[in-house]
């Protein structure tokens, strides 16, 4: 276990509701991943990179409503700029296996 933060420290991680609308192999990555387009509602439509190739298609995560923090800076990946995290639980063979709402929550919905 890692060290305890406080509720506050907690809250600093604005963690969003999303649903992708695209999903395609990212090219010129280390590790396999694919380029998504997730629409955030308020918070508009936003790039991420995500190591999902082993568990998901790119089709079946087209629709689908996902986690992500939305406040950290963009990251470089490869020759692609990835604005969001997306939040997934790593489990073994290199499956990555993604964190949704339980029930859909509209695009933009803070996590509390």
């Amino acid at each position: 276990m890692g060290d305890t933060i406080s509720y506050a420290d907690f809250l600093r991680v604005e963690i969003h509701s999303g649903r992708i609308l695209e999903a395609a192999p990212l090219e010129g990555v280390r590790k396999p991943s694919y380029r998504l387009r997730i629409d955030f509602g308020p918070l508009g439509i936003k790039k991420s990179s995500a190591q999902l190739t082993v568990a998901y298609t790119p089709e079946s995560l087209v629709g689908r409503s996902i986690m992500a923090v939305t406040n950290f800076p963009p990251k470089q990946i490869g020759g692609f700029m990835s604005e969001v995290l997306v939040l997934g639980f790593p489990c073994e063979g290199g499956k990555v296996i993604l964190a949704e709402p339980e029930r859909d929550v509209p695009a933009g919905t803070r996590l509390l």
